[in-house]
């Protein structure tokens, strides 16, 4: 199965520490770039008030809003805002290195409106109602888990090749009042509604189609078929005619010729399911088995 370029948006508890605790640990890791990148000018954390936010006075606030949560509950979550490479240079392209980086930062608080809106919660409607801080982040590095690492071919920390611009954003699991309990792990989505009543009801996969839908309007950007969040998530996790249909869907858009060959041709391995689907190969009569001497034929005659 190939991988297709499409943006990433993923909410996890916390990537690298526990975020039952206090945040100074993930903060600590996010920070790396700047300890490890000296000579460039350090980023530094922003949200929708402020894009000179210390590391220090971002803790101290997600630290401190906790009200009525206990020992064993979330505290914060991670969210990763990661555009295909495609992507990140279509930022460029239209607005420069530099000030690519900052529609991107803007990008993020509409996602944060978005992320708000999720809930369903009287009284949270837009970023402003939440308590988060962003960070920008030019590169990724390998980890042990990479196959490249596995087979010997570069060294775990090695910085990965191409665009990775990137967004990582933590968020409070309370609201920015520090009264309303919000978590984006509920699934519940009415199916229990004492407990939606608390948390909200919280749509991930909705979320993340809203945030690409947000960056093609923002950005004028034109995403194919195989681009989408909605294809790429049918082919990993849809049913076996759902991935047919989106297939078939992609198959049919003018398109795909601009579309690498590799992904022209996996399209193809899925016909021919019918007879005149595009790449379907011609139906062929079976030849008839020729009968031999004495053997009777339909209509009961000896041949």
């Amino acid at each position: 199965m190939l991988k297709y370029s499409v943006m990433f948006i993923n909410i996890t508890d916390s990537d690298t520490a526990d975020n039952k605790g206090s945040s100074s640990a993930l903060i600590h890791y996010l920070d790396k770039e700047n300890r490890l990148d000296r000579n460039a000018a350090p980023e530094i954390w922003f949200n929708q008030d402020s894009n000179d936010i210390l590391s220090h006075e971002a803790q101290l606030s997600l630290d401190h809003n906790v009200a009525k949560l206990s020992r064993t509950d979330a505290k914060f979550f991670l969210i990763n805002i990661s555009p295909s490479q495609k992507e990140i240079a279509w930022l460029k392209e239209q607005f420069g290195d530099k000030d690519a980086e900052e529609q991107f930062k803007n990008y993020a608080i509409k996602v944060m409106d978005e992320y708000a809106r999720n809930f369903k919660r009287p009284g949270i409607e837009c970023n402003k109602d939440l308590l988060w801080f962003g960070k920008l982040e030019h590169y990724r590095y390998y980890s042990h888990k990479d196959a490249e690492v596995k087979r010997g071919l570069v060294k775990r920390g090695d910085r990965k090749p191409g665009e990775q611009m990137h967004i990582q954003i933590i968020v409070s699991r309370k609201d920015i009042t520090n009264s309303i309990k919000l978590s984006p792990m509920n699934n519940s989505r009415g199916k229990n509604a004492e407990h939606s009543k608390k948390v909200g009801q919280f749509n991930r996969s909705a979320f993340k189609e809203m945030g690409e839908k947000l960056f093609d309007k923002q950005f004028e950007f034109d995403r194919g078929i195989i681009e989408t969040f909605k294809y790429a998530n049918a082919q990993k996790k849809g049913a076996l005619e759902e991935r047919l249909k989106m297939r078939l869907e992609a198959s049919k858009n003018p398109r795909l010729k601009q579309q690498p060959l590799a992904i022209r041709q996996e399209l193809k391995l899925v016909f021919p399911l019918a007879k005149n689907q595009p790449g379907a190969a011609p139906t062929v009569s079976p030849k008839k088995k020729r009968k031999k001497k004495g053997q009777e034929s339909d209509n009961g005659l000896t041949l």
